[in-house]
């Protein structure tokens, strides 16, 4: 699909439909939509009187044969009210919009921008939205939809002399809309095609075409690391775990910016290990590989985009099945660190692989981590599937997180993080117990587990088990994987 920037008239503009955007208010003909308006003889003013045009939000008007427009349909999709319009107001517009008339047949779509919208901003969010609305899971399907394509979706409403600047903002929005198809494209793998080892590959193949450093560790380097606590999850099945190692260097460095480390839980398949889980809703725990995907996707865009600050990225990658060498509750692992656990429950196997993931980012010279992970249950239960859960160790760090979050458009809270909730995770007869000792916070003591190594290291903790799936598809993404947090992780190392 082709991304352009169009300064034309917008009403000479050829297309299968122009799209754009109303607001709810008692005027709502109001700035570009005058034009068209006139255009029209008139309609859009019709429609409002008549109570069929009302701006609430996603509501679609569509209207065949316009009189006065190039575009054989015009598409008007309800924005809300004024003052709540934002970026990722517009992505769900931009985003609701390509999808409705793709599957309506269009191949060629103008989105016009409103004057008072019509920034770089703008721009980069209708690109992005349009790529990732482009995106269908139907890869294993044989009966596909091939005939409904969007073959070019033109960006308009901006002048001459913002198209330099505008051009460069859809060109960062495609990028970022790749990189979170991307992330899809992994999570949506089954098991069965998707094993720690051929993460490992992919992984590699994305970041050697991506111009980045790269190296995959198999079993014996992970051994030969101590990485006991991933090792001890992976031990149950015939798969061997993987730690895929992606370094981005900048061409010029920021002398006063750290070097962050992006660590990604990838639990290929997540059964419980003998801690099973229930029957129902077990086939999804193929996502529980999102946090990797997710950081992975982000330094594919880092790679196009080229901040100004080094960047680490590890992503323990294992499966957790059920087999006699699988290991039981009661067991006692050593991690990389060098701190024993107590597994009292080998369900909550994703902070034993970010615990070695977050040690060897360590070691690898990382001064700040972010960790992501599809971690808790119990995150679903406090955020429901609205929010990313986000701990911290670091409170300046993590507003400048949560700052990038609200640029980015993307719905994180903070938890709290108090030492009493510590006090749960201290074990029996290890250092460390994986489950907490109390009752409920299981979202809060999984964090303050990973977060015993980061140790004195500014950390970050984003639980993403509510957030990294749609189980049905919405108005502007399809159903599945999500690639929640890329965008805010990318705003942020950019903001270096």
């Amino acid at each position: 699909m082709q991304i352009t920037l169009e300064t034309k008239p917008y009403a000479t503009l050829e297309a299968d439909a122009l799209v754009s955007y109303i607001f709810e208010e008692s005027d709502p003909i109001q700035s570009h939509l005058l034009e068209i308006d006139r255009s029209t003889n008139g309609l859009l003013k019709k429609l409002v009187k008549a109570g069929e045009l009302t701006g609430k939000t996603l509501e679609f008007t569509l209207i065949h044969a316009p009189a006065g427009l190039a575009a054989s349909r015009l598409l008007l999709v309800g924005a809300g009210k004024r003052e709540q319009f934002s970026g990722a107001t517009l992505r769900k517009i931009a985003g609701a919009a390509t999808r409705a008339l793709k599957a309506k047949g269009a191949k060629k779509i103008v989105f016009l921008v409103g004057e008072n919208d019509a920034n770089d901003a703008s721009a980069q969010a209708v690109a992005e939205a349009a790529t990732t609305a482009n995106f269908e899971t139907d890869k294993y399907k044989t009966d596909k939809k091939t005939d409904k394509n969007i073959e070019s979706i033109a960006i308009a409403g901006y002048s001459e002399s913002s198209r330099a600047a505008a051009e460069a903002a859809i060109a960062t929005g495609r990028t970022i809309g790749d990189a979170q198809n991307f992330t899809r494209d992994l999570v949506n793998e089954p098991s069965n095609k998707l094993t720690p080892r051929v993460l490992g590959e992919k992984a590699e193949a994305m970041a050697r075409e991506a111009g980045l450093a790269v190296e995959v560790l198999d079993e014996r380097r992970i051994a030969d690391l101590k990485m006991g606590a991933l090792l001890s999850v992976a031990q149950g099945g015939p798969e061997p775990p993987r730690v895929i190692v992606i370094t981005y260097v900048p061409p010029k460095p920021n002398p006063g910016a750290p070097v962050i480390g992006l660590i990604g839980k990838a639990v290929t398949f997540d059964t419980g290990g003998v801690s099973i889980k229930p029957a129902d809703g077990m086939e999804k725990m193929k996502y529980d590989m999102a946090g990797g995907a997710t950081m992975l996707g982000v330094m594919r865009a880092i790679a196009t985009l080229k901040p100004n600050v080094k960047v680490i990225c590890v992503v323990p990658s294992t499966e957790n099945v059920v087999s006699g060498s699988a290991q039981k509750p009661g067991d006692i692992q050593t991690s990389m660190s060098g701190k024993t656990i107590e597994v009292l429950n080998t369900d909550a196997e994703g902070r034993l692989i970010l615990a070695d993931g977050i040690t060897f980012a360590k070691q690898l010279g990382a001064t700040v981590l972010i960790d992501a992970a599809t971690l808790t249950g119990a995150i679903v239960v406090a955020l429901a599937n609205v929010n990313v859960g986000v701990f911290g160790s670091d409170q300046p760090f993590t507003d400048k997180l949560l700052a990038s979050a609200k640029a980015s458009g993307e719905k994180m809270w903070q938890l709290p993080m108090d030492d009493e909730y510590r006090e749960f995770m201290k074990g029996s007869f290890a250092d460390l117990q994986n489950i907490s000792s109390g009752k409920g916070g299981g979202s809060i003591t999984g964090a303050w587990f990973i977060r015993e190594f980061a140790g004195d290291t500014p950390w970050i903790h984003l639980d993403i088990a509510g957030t990294a799936w749609n189980d049905d598809a919405k108005p502007w993404l399809a159903k599945g994987p999500t690639a929640v947090a890329l965008r805010t992780l990318v705003h942020l190392v950019m903001s270096y």
